[in-house]
């Protein structure tokens, strides 16, 4: 008091300096705040723990407050910008910025077309989560794939899905009328010509395209394929036995650690089961056993004598099966067969794959599964089975046991026998192929890839069809006569070179093919697959955990953008988002003042 009474200003000046003084470190500590929340986002780690003072956020605020006097006396006055609603309230606000950015670029390109890509799983707590993505082609020319969030749905049917999808859309401000594409699993709920959410989508939007996913078709085939050839089907089944005993059991684990670290031939790696989830670990782990045969026949030998029943028990029959010279032949069978579609699997996930580049690797894959089926290459794979066979002295490849069908069933004429064991299984390897080539005919030869096939033939040969005239973002007598310059001046193969050659035209060559663009764009715009989605469950598995399923769905949305678009995140300006959450309240603004 004595201060202001001695002071030379008048009372009205000194009150607004001082309130001004105290805004300034309101403004500083809030910052601070809203640094750590986007930190801690963006990690994917806990806010709280048990205990309010336990938990991250507040560690790290006592943290940041050891050399700044003015924050840490800011923390002492008790307020509560670190109470949980809050929190919850700047994680929103951070979380909508990010969707709202994307959709922005979105509304802002010259031709808005865009694709949804939708997949489901249970979180820790078991409720049903959507993540739902979009698919668009940038001002570059380069897709875009962009998770946009999870949501609890109350049920999994297709029309109940696709309620919820309409919904989101319509959040966004995104018309359903440029919805161009469709990409999701081949689960009736979803792929279902009647009731699916493709099925229903369609029926408001006859243009959006549906895709089954490309990996979902490749496991679909691998599995197909697997199953058609029982030396291949057991063979794997035993890897999966191997995997899993190595990763039960410890003392077997150390045992075949230090056989296999003691034998030079191949350096040691772990032996993994084969995950459900994980579509391309079957390659790596048969080549695991194979490049050390020797080693797991000595570490289940030698577990088989342990003193612990089941495991010993399991490991003894284990080393019996690889024992058979039938086993070592089933795998290099199933190496030989799954590491090409194991490939063309991993090249199908990635962001920027378009339905033309997925057709083209998928009958890259064609040929060359079709140049294996000859009789050099699989008695090359045979010879090198037999000489394995010698070197470990396992038992001989035989054929299986062969019941001789009933007379009825033959007549007189007598039962086809294989001569030699390779005769046999030349058989089967050959129907595997076989199985390979006629799922890929199948699972490709969808109506929504046909009809992208069509427009992109159209880009490429620059030859008009009808199927045009469908889409009303392109005027066809405009893109006839573009199609002929273009093709004049710029002879191109592919989509890709078409994209580029547009790239590189100045701004008013461009504009002269427009209508190139724009169908090159709808060509472009349809995902060809869903593992955008797929890629957000690992981010939902690190946010919501057995020790945070009482996380509410509107922070695990949010919490779920930001640790996804960790790019994103870090180029927000953080005084935007304080802004943002003090205009929200008369009382924070007497608080905070103004950022910018």
């Amino acid at each position: 008091m004595t201060t202001y009474l001695h002071s030379k200003q008048p009372i009205t000046t000194q009150l607004s300096t001082q309130l001004q003084k105290q805004q300034h470190e309101a403004r500083n500590s809030l910052l601070k705040i809203v640094g750590g929340i986007m930190y801690l986002a963006r990690q994917g780690n806990a806010f709280r723990g048990h205990d309010s003072k336990e938990g991250n956020l507040h560690q790290l605020m006592i943290y940041k407050a050891e050399d700044d006097a003015e924050f840490n006396s800011w923390l002492q006055r008790g307020n509560n910008f670190t109470s949980p609603k809050i929190l919850n309230e700047i994680i929103k606000i951070i979380g909508n910025k990010i969707v709202y950015d994307i959709v922005k670029e979105i509304l802002s390109l010259p031709l808005i077309q865009y694709s949804l890509i939708i997949d489901g799983t249970q979180d820790a707590a078991g409720v049903e989560q959507e993540s739902f993505c979009l698919r668009f082609i940038d001002k570059n020319l380069q897709p875009r794939e962009e998770f946009i969030g999870l949501y609890q749905v109350t049920s999994t049917t297709g029309e109940n899905i696709a309620s919820a999808a309409k919904d989101v859309l319509l959040r966004l401000n995104l018309p359903l009328s440029q919805l161009r594409g469709q990409a999701y699993d081949g689960a009736a709920n979803m792929s279902g010509r009647m009731q699916g959410v493709q099925a229903h989508l369609k029926k408001e939007q006859p243009l959006a395209v549906y895709v089954h996913c490309g990996p979902h078709c490749i496991n679909l085939i691998t599995q197909a394929a697997c199953a058609s050839s029982t030396i291949i089907r057991d063979a794997i089944h035993l890897v999966h036995e191997l995997g899993v005993l190595f990763h039960q059991s410890m003392k077997f684990r150390a045992i075949f650690a230090t056989i296999a670290k003691s034998d030079h031939t191949a350096p040691y790696t772990s032996l993994k089961p084969l995950c459900p989830t994980r579509w391309t670990v079957r390659t790596p782990a048969i080549r695991s056993v194979l490049n050390q045969y020797h080693s797991v026949l000595a570490a289940t030998e030698e577990m088989a004598q342990s003193s612990m029943m089941d495991v010993a028990a399991k490991a003894s029959g284990l080393h019996e099966k690889f024992l058979r010279g039938n086993t070592l032949l089933g795998l290099l069978l199933a190496e030989d067969v799954m590491s090409m579609l194991e490939e063309l699997n991993i090249s199908l996930q990635q962001r920027r794959q378009t339905t033309s580049g997925m057709l083209a690797a998928v009958e890259h894959v064609k040929r060359g599964i079709l140049e294996k089926r000859s009789e050099g290459h699989f008695g090359q794979l045979y010879m090198r089975a037999s000489q394995v066979v010698t070197s470990v002295s396992l038992q001989p490849i035989k054929m299986p046991h062969v019941r001789m069908p009933p007379k009825r069933f033959t007549g007189p004429a007598m039962q086809h026998q294989h001569h030699t064991a390779q005769d046999y299984y030349r058989v089967q390897y050959f129907g595997t192929l076989d199985t390979v080539v006629t799922q890929c005919s199948e699972r490709f030869s969808q109506e929504g890839l046909q009809r992208l096939q069509k427009l992109e033939n159209i880009v490429i040969t620059g030859k008009m069809d009808t199927l045009i005239n469908e889409y009303p973002e392109l005027d066809a007598m405009s893109l006839d006569i573009q199609l002929k310059m273009f093709k004049a001046n710029y002879p191109s193969t592919s989509l890709s070179e078409v994209a580029e050659i547009l790239k590189g035209m100045t701004p008013e060559v461009r504009h002269l093919f427009r209508e190139v663009e724009a169908l090159l764009r709808l060509v472009m715009v349809v995902p060809a697959s869903s593992a955008e989605a797929e890629r957000s469950f690992s981010a939902l598995r690190r946010l919501k955990t057995w020790l945070r399923t009482s996380m509410m769905q509107t922070r695990l949305n949010n919490l779920a953008v930001c640790h996804v678009h960790q790019d994103k995140l870090d180029a927000l300006d953080r005084r935007q988002i304080c802004q943002r959450f003090v205009e929200m309240n008369g009382e924070r603004l007497r608080t905070f003042g103004a950022f910018i």
